[in-house]
């Protein structure tokens, strides 16, 4: 999630992805409150689209790669999350719950080396997992803008939906104990 791009992810029941689109708000001259009615948008035509249980959001500290960012940055994309998921719970009535960039990657079986690519690596995996997962490439071979984005909300959705899953289990279990 960013002031720039969000991609956006969902994983049905049977773990298979049924949507992933990145949304665009990097139109030049697009205030910080146009940016997220263009999420609103968005969101409120998922809610409309598909039965949506759970919500789960990249955890916002885990974009930022120290001496990267400034504080001015954080702090806009700190606001702009807190307010897109603000977007999401009043949407579907259900608080968005964080994931943590890395245990996505790990619940989803994606491992990164220090020194790779985090991007390629993510976009591969989900490419050869995801056959109706599309990437476009520029005419120099580096995918469309947006790309990225979508592969990595397809990992937070991914890990989202094994924890999902893994709850009930775990919610069953207990309801079994209390017999």
């Amino acid at each position: 999630m960013s002031t720039s791009i969000t991609g956006a992810s969902i994983i049905d029941k049977y773990g298979d992805l049924i949507y992933c689109q990145a949304w665009r708000t990097d139109k030049k001259g697009l205030s910080f409150y146009q940016k997220l009615d263009i999420i609103k948008e968005n969101v409120l035509f998922i809610r409309a689209q598909y039965p949506i249980e759970m919500v789960y959001v990249e955890e916002p500290l885990g974009m930022f790669a120290s001496g990267r960012s400034s504080a001015q940055i954080i702090s806009k994309i700190q606001r702009f999350n807190g307010a897109t998921c603000w977007i999401l719970s009043q949407a579907f009535k259900l608080e968005p719950k964080y994931i943590n960039t890395f245990t996505a990657r790990k619940k989803c079986g994606i491992s990164v080396k220090r020194g790779q690519n985090s991007k390629e690596i993510v976009l591969k995996n989900i490419l050869e997992e995801y056959k109706n997962f599309k990437a476009e490439y520029t005419k120099k071979g580096n995918p469309v803008k947006g790309t990225y984005d979508r592969a990595d909300s397809v990992v937070v959705a991914k890990a989202g939906h094994y924890l999902f899953e893994e709850g009930k289990q775990h919610t069953c279990y207990n309801k079994n104990l209390n017999k």
